[in-house]
C-alpha cells in the first residue's frame, strides 16, 4: 500500500479514513502523539518511543486502550503493509468521543495511526534558523497534540526562508518548533536540562549516549542565545533528523568550527539507524 491509516480498530488508505465529529482533538486537542521513522520496514527506536507515548498520556490521565505490547505489534504490522524503504511512523491518542464538555468523559480513549513514505535527513544539508521568544504553556515535556504555538512559529521560519526555529525564554535557548538543540563549543556536546521546558527528544537521548560513547563531554545545562550564537557547531536533532548542524540564524553566519567532531557524531548516528534497520552490518 502507499500508505495506511488506523482509528480505533479500523484501518483504510488515510486519505479515506473519518473521524467521529466529537472526538475530544476537535474542541481541545484532547490527547498525545509520539512519531518516529522505519528502515527496511523495521521501526527505529520503538521501545524508547512507546515508553515516552505512554509517559506522556499518563501525565494526562488518558487511558491507551491497548497494552504497549498490542501497540508495538499493531505498529509493525501496518509498517510490514506500506511500500517504501523508509517510512514516517505516527500515532496518537485521543481522550474520547464524547458531546463537548471540558470535564473527562468515562468514555475509551481513541487510537491513530499513520504510516507513510518519508526520507531520512540528510547530514550534508546545512539549516537556517530564525529565533522566537517562547511563549508556550509550562507543561513541554508532554507531547500533547497543542501545537499552535510550535505551527505559528514554523511559519515564520517558512516566511523567513529559514529550515526551523530556535525558541528562547528571555536569553535562555528552550528547543525548536520540531526538533531539539543543542551546541558544540570546546570540543564538549552540550545541550539544555530535561525539565518542563522541553520534549525529551529521543533523537537527543542518543546524541548525549554516542558522544559519551566516542569520549565526547556532555554538559546537560542552561546555554543561552549569545552561547549559541559564539558556538563551534549549532545541531538540531529530532527522531528523522539524528545530527543537523546549522549555518546561519538570523541571517547571522554561525557553527562551522568543530566540522571533525561534527561528522564524527553525524556518520556514528547514522551507522546506528542504519544497523538497527538491517541496513548495514555491525
Amino acid at each position: 500500500m502507499k500508505n495506511l491509516g488506523y482509528y480505533d480498530g479500523k484501518y483504510d488508505l488515510i486519505e479515506n479514513m473519518m473521524v467521529p465529529f466529537d472526538d475530544r482533538v476537535h474542541y481541545y486537542g484532547d490527547g498525545v502523539y509520539d512519531a518516529t521513522c522505519a528502515g527496511n520496514h523495521i521501526i527505529f527506536n520503538l521501545e524508547e518511543h512507546i515508553e515516552r507515548f505512554y509517559n506522556s498520556a499518563g501525565l494526562l490521565e488518558i487511558k491507551i486502550p491497548h497494552t504497549k505490547d498490542e501497540l508495538k505489534e499493531i505498529l509493525k504490522e501496518m509498517v510490514r503493509n506500506v511500500d517504501g524503504d523508509q517510512l514516517f511512523v505516527y500515532w496518537q491518542v485521543t481522550r474520547a468521543v464524547a458531546p463537548r464538555s471540558h470535564a473527562f468523559p468515562d468514555e475509551k480513549a481513541k487510537l491513530w495511526i499513520m504510516i507513510r513514505p518519508t526520507q531520512i535527513g540528510d547530514p550534508k544539508k546545512l539549516l537556517k534558523l530564525i529565533t522566537v521568544e517562547d511563549t508556550r504553556f509550562l507543561h513541554c515535556n508532554i507531547k500533547t497534540l497543542n501545537l499552535i504555538p510550535n505551527v505559528m512559529a514554523a511559519q515564520k521560519a517558512a516566511f523567513a526562508g529559514c529550515d526551523e526555529v530556535v525558541f528562547h525564554r528571555g536569553d535562555r535557548v528552550t528547543e525548536c518548533a520540531h526538533s531539539n538543540v543543542h551546541i558544540i563549543k570546546d570540543g564538549k556536546f552540550i545541550t539544555p536540562p530535561a525539565d518542563h521546558y522541553i520534549l525529551p527528544g529521543i533523537g537527543r537521548a542518543h546524541l548525549i549516549r554516542m558522544s559519551k560513547k566516542l569520549g565526547i563531554p556532555v554538559d546537560e545545562t542552561i546555554f543561552t542565545v549569545n552561547d549559541m550564537m559564539e558556538a563551534d557547531e549549532v545541531i538540531v536533532s529530532s527522531s528523522s533528523n539524528f545530527c543537523l548542524s546549522a549555518c546561519k540564524i538570523d541571517g547571522q553566519t554561525v557553527g562551522g568550527k568543530a566540522p571533525e567532531l561534527l561528522h564524527k557524531l553525524q556518520e556514528a548516528l547514522m551507522d546506528e539507524y542504519l544497523i538497527a534497520t538491517k541496513q548495514k552490518e555491525e
